[in-house]
């Protein structure tokens, strides 16, 4: 009798659902500092740095669980999968930050902005900074999608990596 094999799917959910949570409290952790306006260095990669532990982990648990077998593909599909779900999660928070829990959001992110901005530019009107600022805010939702293929491919990529170091084929015989 053969040993049923594990779906990825569940997996990706399993992790994915942990890295979107891991994601939110990062996001919190950012607003309670007030720190949420800032897209620096450093937080990103702390955020790829929580995603690469998380890819690690959950192709690590799909390859015990398959027997002590792992393919490129089963990596990838797992990597994939839960950074898809991973960014959907932190999307809908950051959605639900930007909509209702701070509703001026975008204002205070233009102002912070702003200084430096108008220093990299020097010739830059207030006028051309107001009709930046409303064609930004016009297009701002165009950042959901846009996040979301940036981390499946940040994903991809994790999944490569992991998939190339803890790959074990099965025997042909």
């Amino acid at each position: 009798m053969e040993q049923q094999q594990p779906k990825t799917g569940k997996f990706a959910l399993n992790y994915g659902l942990l890295l979107g949570v891991i994601s939110v409290v990062f996001g919190v952790m950012l607003y309670t500092q007030k720190m949420h306006y800032e897209t620096n260095t450093t937080v990103i990669v702390i955020s790829i740095v929580i995603m690469a532990a998380i890819v690690f982990m959950a192709v690590n648990a799909f390859k015990k669980a398959n027997g002590g077998y792992l393919t490129i593909s089963e990596a990838l599909k797992v990597a994939v999968g839960l950074a898809l779900i991973g960014t959907i999660i932190t999307l809908a928070y950051q959605f639900v930050l930007t909509n209702f829990i701070e509703p001026d959001f975008m204002d205070k992110a233009m102002e912070i902005a702003k200084p430096k901005a108008m220093e990299q530019n020097p010739s830059m009107t207030e006028e051309q900074w107001e009709q930046g600022m409303e064609m930004q805010k016009r297009f701002a939702w165009i950042q959901y999608p846009v996040i979301l293929i940036m981390n499946c491919v940040i994903g991809l990529v994790l999944g490569l990596i992991t998939g190339l170091i803890l790959k074990k084929s099965k025997a042909d015989y």
